[in-house]
């Protein structure tokens, strides 16, 4: 579904959570239904809608609040009362936006490990190799070159060059030192 449903269906939620709030009046708590919507706009849509729809929640608690005419003892009482609900709708939106994240960024992480190793040629069991010469018996029982077998199992190149110890044998062997 996209962005805009999801919304919808958030803002759809608080009104029916707010008339469940509504009609059952001081008999019943209704302040932690009103994060399931808030949480569905934070996970599906984004930070920004989810706070669109604390702000929203907060204002459909207060109209059921007001209009059931709650015994407060001031207006100011209302006021406080919604800030903190705010409060605890924003942290829920924040958090819930976070962990959110967080799990894509982890998926992502998750899908290029694994596209990393399916890449990775790895050269399993024993392999036969001559003592002498170093070549290496292929699954065919075919005797091949070292740098071919394990060129052709895996995304290695070769460049040749001496160690000092054999290049002093091969200028012995040459007559040059």
């Amino acid at each position: 579904m996209n962005r805009v449903i999801w919304f919808s269906l958030s803002l759809i939620a608080v009104v029916c959570v707010a008339l469940v709030d509504w009609v059952t009046g001081d008999q019943f708590s209704f302040f932690t239904f009103y994060f399931l919507p808030i949480s569905v706009a934070a996970w599906y849509v984004n930070f920004e809608s989810s706070i669109a729809i604390a702000v929203v929640s907060v204002l459909a608690w207060f109209t059921v609040d007001y209009s059931l005419a709650h015994n407060h003892s001031s207006h100011f009482s209302y006021v406080w009362n919604s800030l903190v609900r705010l409060g605890a709708f924003v942290v829920i939106a924040f958090t819930m936006s976070k962990i959110n994240i967080i799990l894509k960024r982890e998926r992502k992480l998750s899908e290029q490990l694994n596209k990393s190793i399916s890449e990775i040629k790895v050269l399993e069991s024993f392999l036969s190799i001559c003592c002498e010469c170093k070549k290496i018996r292929n699954e065919e029982g075919q005797w091949q070159q070292m740098e071919s077998y394990i060129s052709q199992h895996s995304d290695t190149r070769f460049s040749h060059g001496f160690c000092p110890e054999c290049f002093q044998k091969q200028m012995k062997e040459a007559g040059l030192s």
